[in-house]
């Protein structure tokens, strides 16, 4: 496992934790104590914990990093995954798509597929699926929930969005959590993403998490699935080796690598 994704997934655990012991560190990524001990003196340094006895401390805990900059993160393993997830579709099928870097993938990718009925929050996965002159016919329909916006953000949320959403049925919700655990299920970071990911997941026959191998074992601040509403995690070759992946493999129905 390359050093950036250690450090990416122990600050994922210093933000849901804010505090996290070296012997967490050592079980959750599967490594020796020694590569450990360099991990915790590299976020001490890059001024993201601070060293304490027995391991870590936040210094303030951060939420994800903006769309731009998680969709430049992992991106062909992002691209693979999403490829993987088209291929579980069938047309005439209803879909959830929540926002993310890794859906705005998938959404590009579902262009290849036709008559697929597809609900999402977010503008850059509706902007890909209708990407088309205006004389051409869609081969899906594109249905864009309503619901606030703020400065800098690429998605609708609030209680108007949750509300259209128990408007509809869908036949599986393809979402991106910030973690999935076996223990905690899926999880994300902020209220209004866990809100409208708890609704799509309520709302929908069954469930598919995208999620690259930094998502694996980790658990954000709010829940929003339980591990038994997961039907499917489609994750990286990355995640082959991480213990937090056999617990998800022993209690999921399918988890595929791609």
């Amino acid at each position: 496992m390359l050093q950036e994704t250690r450090l990416h997934r122990i600050r994922a655990l210093l933000s849901t934790l804010n505090q996290v012991s070296t012997e967490r560190i050592i079980k959750e990524l599967g490594i020796s104590r020694e590569t450990a001990r360099r991990d915790i003196i590299e976020l001490e340094a890059q001024g993201m914990a601070r060293r304490v006895h027995g391991g870590l401390v936040a210094l303030d805990a951060a939420p994800e990093p903006p769309l731009t900059v998680r969709s430049a993160s992992m991106a062909k393993e992002k691209r693979a995954i999403a490829r993987a997830a088209v291929q579980l579709l069938q047309p005439g099928q209803t879909l959830f798509i929540d926002a993310g870097s890794t859906t705005t993938m998938l959404a590009e990718e579902l262009r290849s597929m036709s008559g697929l009925t597809i609900i999402t929050n977010s503008l850059n996965a509706a902007l890909k699926l209708s990407a088309a002159e205006e004389h051409e016919t869609l081969n899906n329909e594109v249905i864009l929930l309503g619901g606030s916006m703020r400065a800098g953000a690429q998605e609708t949320r609030g209680e108007l969005t949750v509300s259209e959403i128990y408007r509809y049925r869908a036949d599986l919700a393809l979402l991106s959590p910030v973690g999935v655990d076996a223990r905690q299920g899926a999880s994300s970071f902020h209220p209004h993403e866990a809100a409208i990911a708890r609704a799509m997941t309520e709302q929908a026959g069954g469930l598919i998490l995208l999620a690259d191998h930094t998502k694996i074992g980790i658990s954000s601040r709010i829940n929003y699935a339980s591990i038994q509403q997961i039907g499917t995690l489609i994750s990286d070759q990355g995640a082959a080796a991480l213990p937090a992946l056999a617990a998800l493999q022993q209690k999921l129905p399918q988890v595929l690598l791609v």
